[in-house]
């Protein structure tokens, strides 16, 4: 019997094909099914199938599990009804998955639900890819340790490196959550060198409606609770996670590096009208300032040379007035009663307004009193009365030869 070589080659060609799609239908299945990892369903409070609660329920997931779903950033909240039965939930996509793992993890564990946690009210599932998450209390922008699930390789570094790698793995987790709790998105990745040949690499995460100081502790508590001595480990809370190893676990090519911080130079000058206008602000906001100080100092020097006249004005007129009190005069130089001039206030002063006690003897046109000066110098002075008959000829050649 003659066999045809053709058909032969057919039959193989089949089995070839048929094995190339099973292997195909296989690896896109199994591309497609995140890796579960945990479920935290607590048993408080339950529903029913027939419930508001329930229908609320498929609402929300619906909500989340859509394809106009916040993929691309990895994160959405929603909610469901109203209370009692009000139903808030969230996913979290961890930082370094493309929106379409994202997109797969979310609907696959939307599905999960139905067997994992049939008919609890609070429900968290984690995945390696993702975290759904759901409950009939507020769970947005809180932190919650509840659920809490943690794994560690079940190695051990050498006794004589543990304390040393314990302090890398400690000093590098938190550096990158202080870097996750500081950006938008709350996740960060990091890596160290541990060894010449060997790496540290971690991750940290939080819900971004979380606060900065919120999500840093909730880091904080998932990096102390874990064994740093390990070659790796992670902890997971609904509100957050950290994970370390010592080979890399995360696409490294899909994580965004954040650009440098802007350097303190200069800007440029502006070249728009629009710029320009904002950019003359400051200058003249200086101008005006310039200005003030200018006037304020002119005042001052005002002021300044205002006081000094003012004080040798009034220094001046006392030196005068003392002048004025005490007159200085030579016994020589009386000649004339003009030399003898002296102001009424000053001889007024000198005898004390002309005092009974300072009389010192009587004329014929007029009363005779002692006066003394400031300076000392004793005087006679005649007071002319005003019923003397003595004129003023008379008067002053008496003074003359009196003096």
């Amino acid at each position: 019997m003659m066999r045809n070589p053709n058909q032969g080659s057919r039959t193989m060609s089949s089995s070839a094909s048929l094995i190339f799609l099973l292997l195909v239908s296989f690896l896109t299945a199994s591309a497609k099914n995140p890796s579960f990892l945990y479920h935290y369903c607590p048993n408080r409070t339950t529903y029913t199938r027939n419930s508001t609660y329930f229908t609320n329920l498929k609402t929300l997931l619906s909500s989340l599990s859509s394809p106009n779903a916040s993929y691309s950033t990895g994160f959405q909240n929603a909610t469901s009804g109203q209370a009692p039965d009000k139903v808030t939930g969230l996913f979290l996509c961890r930082g370094d998955q493309s929106p379409e793992v994202c997109r797969n993890c979310v609907a696959f564990s939307v599905n999960d639900t139905s067997t994992k946690c049939p008919n609890e009210r609070e429900a968290v599932l984690f995945y390696e890819e993702c975290m759904l998450r759901y409950s009939h209390r507020n769970i947005l922008s809180t932190v919650t340790y509840d659920g809490g699930y943690i794994l560690m390789n079940a190695n051990n570094i050498s006794s004589n490196e543990a304390d040393r790698f314990g302090d890398l793995v400690s000093s590098t987790m938190n550096q990158a959550a202080l870097e996750a709790a500081s950006s938008s998105r709350k996740f960060s990745t990091i890596k160290a060198n541990w060894t010449a040949l060997q790496s540290l690499y971690g991750l940290v995460q939080c819900t971004p409606d979380l606060r900065k100081q919120d999500c840093l502790t909730c880091l904080h508590q998932s990096i102390d609770g874990m064994t740093l001595n390990k070659p790796g480990g992670r902890l997971l809370w609904p509100s957050c996670n950290a994970r370390y190893e010592i080979y890399p676990f995360y696409n490294e090519t899909a994580i965004i590096t954040p650009p440098p911080p802007p350097s303190q130079q200069t800007p440029p000058p502006p070249t728009n009208a629009s710029t320009s206008l904002v950019s003359s602000t400051p200058r003249h906001g200086k101008r005006g300032n310039s200005n003030v100080l200018v006037v304020a100092i002119v005042v001052a020097v005002i002021v300044v040379v205002l006081l000094f006249t003012a004080g040798y004005c009034f220094l001046a007129k006392r030196a005068k007035k003392t002048s004025d009190t005490a007159p200085a005069f030579d016994e020589d130089d009386i000649t004339t009663v003009e030399s003898l001039h002296l102001d009424y206030r000053t001889i007024q002063a000198a005898t004390n307004d002309f005092a009974e006690s300072n009389k010192i003897g009587r004329g014929g046109f007029g009363q005779v009193y002692k006066g003394t000066f400031s300076d000392g110098t004793e005087v006679a002075v005649k007071k002319l009365l005003k019923s003397s008959g003595q004129g003023d000829t008379e008067f002053k050649n008496e003074v003359v030869v009196v003096a």
